[in-house]
């Protein structure tokens, strides 16, 4: 008896350092989301859902988009310059790509229901943007195996959905900077925020009073009232390049864009309404953006104009100008 117990104790401990020594048979595989919106597609959470997470080396992680405006999931390299949206990092990367900071990954555009995933190697703490979107961050944290994580799946997918609650329905401050006199429209309002895991933007894309009754004569003036998302107001088609301002808009003295329409088939396009970008310590001093455009118009009609990056998810409008 005795030495039956001697070897059951011997295999107990056998088993339990194999156990300690064995690597982990399968790496976990992380879902989050990406981006959310309102049913109408008006409202858009510019933000990964959750926008931070602990995980382990080896493990993968899948985000998965939830609107119809655009995103990427990118990691660039530490202190590489930030691209330019159409340029990638350069170009884009394979679904299941590896990233260990030393080189960029970097998904491509993902609209609804896509979905792009990554696996991490290493150790490391990793930054997570999205090109289309400069104020939507999000943190990697990836920790060795020997290290105990503080959440799981169920905790992030928890999280992702209260902060989509939260975004969508946050309308603090927006009431306010929606024009209410005058000829003035709305062109797109928004709200950044933090956590600790970067940033996260609320823009509404819409016009808001984008449908306007005026007379002959009358001028309409729109302003871009997003801190951080861009908008055109484009007469006629979409604008194959949204950022040229035709040649029918003119800049006044106080910088705003300005041009005369004479029949609702008339076309141009303001290029983008932008807000400065955010200033930076160590870095020169930001221009005024160009957030406001201004249209004349000589005869009457109805004038269609729409959003040439968002008219998409529905940021169009007109203006009837009466006799």
């Amino acid at each position: 008896m005795k030495l039956s117990r001697i070897l059951r104790t011997v295999l107990t401990c056998c088993i339990a350092f194999a156990l300690v020594a064995l690597p982990r048979v399968a790496n976990a595989q992380w879902q989050l989301g990406l981006g959310a919106q309102t049913p109408d597609m008006g409202t858009q959470a510019l933000a990964y859902l959750p926008n931070e997470i602990w995980v382990h080396a080896g493990d993968n992680i899948t985000w998965t988009s939830r609107t119809d405006e655009p995103h990427t999931v990118t990691l660039l390299k530490p202190e590489q310059v930030r691209p330019f949206f159409l340029f990638g990092c350069p170009g884009t990367s394979l679904s299941g790509s590896p990233y260990d900071g030393s080189t960029c990954v970097n998904s491509g555009f993902l609209f609804r229901g896509q979905a792009f995933n990554v696996t991490f190697p290493s150790a490391g703490n990793f930054k997570l943007v999205c090109l289309l979107h400069e104020d939507m961050t999000g943190t990697v944290h990836v920790l060795s195996v020997a290290e105990p994580l503080p959440h799981d799946q169920d905790f992030y997918g928890a999280l992702g959905s209260t902060e989509t609650r939260d975004m969508l329905t946050d309308t603090d401050g927006v009431s306010a900077r929606q024009p209410s006199l005058g000829n003035a429209v709305s062109a797109g309002v928004g709200e950044v925020t933090a956590n600790g895991g970067g940033k996260q933007t609320m823009s509404i894309l819409r016009f808001v009073r984008g449908s306007m009754v005026v007379h002959v004569g009358e001028t309409v003036e729109w302003t871009d009232n997003d801190p951080i998302t861009p908008h055109t107001v484009t007469f006629g088609a979409p604008a194959a390049d949204p950022t040229a301002v035709t040649s029918n808009f003119t800049m006044d003295d106080d910088g705003a864009l300005h041009a005369t329409l004479d029949s609702p088939s008339d076309t141009g396009n303001s290029g983008l309404l932008l807000a400065a970008p955010q200033e930076r310590l160590g870095l020169p001093q930001a221009p005024l953006g160009t957030v406001r455009v201004r249209v004349t118009f000589t005869h009457p009609g109805i004038y269609n104009y729409l959003c040439s990056l968002h008219f998409p998810v529905g940021m169009t409008g007109k203006v009837t100008v009466l006799p």
